[in-house]
């Protein structure tokens, strides 16, 4: 029996659309019959925004809450030569119709990787094909707008009927006596109307949390509620969860928000400011 490849799909997430990310892992899982190593790099926002689509294809976001030009391909790079030396796949599938991974590539390909490229149609150009083993390029399927519901309009023969039908004439003592329904009506309603109730005062609104903040909260909850956690533990559970490399610096990542937590010296502890407001 043929031994299964060691298949590894990086996918640049700030660079294609949805549909295109679900349809290169469905392309990929056809081609090879199994992926590895599955993960998406993307920024805080892309992610919250496709989290059901990467829970559902069982892809790992990789979060990068830096804002510099090319910190997403930078982030995926750097991470795919660290992969490629401990993971040791055969095939490296990078999801992405960006041209400046041609160094990238050419370097797996050095480290023994068959290296192939899924792309979005229309974004892709001919020198970015050029540098894979082989390229797929996916169209990307719009959303269909949702039905919207119409109310039944009248046919053209009903609205001649209506205009040709002789407009019936009430009695004049059917017409007053509806008159004085209405009125008496109109009276009660009146009477029955309640009283005004006092303005009741609306709290002011939570504070707002930046998506970086609200994925540093999650991956460690002790923080959310106002206490002072050790550096150390926050920096592990910040690796654990994928928001920190193997070798990245918290006070780094923590110095890029420091609207949000304060870091305190002696002993070195982070405290998120927002529970001091909510």
């Amino acid at each position: 029996m043929t031994p299964t490849l060691r298949v590894m799909l990086l996918i640049d997430a700030d660079n294609v659309s949805a549909d295109v990310i679900e349809q290169a892992v469905q392309r990929t899982m056809d081609e090879y019959g199994a992926i590895h190593v599955r993960r998406a790099y993307c920024n805080a926002e892309m992610a919250v925004n496709r989290q059901a689509l990467f829970k559902r294809l069982s892809v790992r976001p990789m979060v990068n809450l830096s804002a510099g030009k090319n910190s997403t391909d930078i982030a995926l790079s750097v991470d795919a030569i660290d992969l490629a030396i401990a993971e040791r796949p055969d095939v490296v599938v990078l999801v992405s119709s960006d041209s400046d991974f041609a160094p990238l590539v050419i370097r797996l390909r050095e480290k023994g990787c068959r290296v192939c490229g899924i792309g979005q149609q229309g974004k892709t150009g001919e020198e970015t094909v050029g540098i894979y083993d082989s390229f797929m390029d996916l169209a990307h399927h719009g959303v269909a707008p949702a039905a919207r519901t119409v109310p039944a309009r009248k046919t053209a023969a009903k609205k001649a009927a209506a205009k040709t039908a002789p407009a019936k004439k009430a009695p004049a003592k059917k017409a007053a006596a509806k008159t004085a329904k209405k009125t008496a009506a109109k009276k009660v309603a009146k009477a029955a109307a309640p009283a005004p109730v006092a303005a009741v005062p609306v709290p002011p609104p939570a504070p707002e949390i930046s998506e970086a903040a609200e994925f540093v909260l999650r991956a460690v909850p002790a923080l959310r509620a106002g206490t002072d956690v050790p550096l150390n533990e926050v920096a592990k559970a910040l690796r654990e969860a994928g928001l920190l490399g193997k070798n990245g610096s918290s006070l780094k990542l923590f110095d890029k928000l420091t609207a949000e937590f304060r870091h305190t010296q002696h002993p070195d502890r982070i405290r998120w400011t927002g529970a001091d407001a909510a």
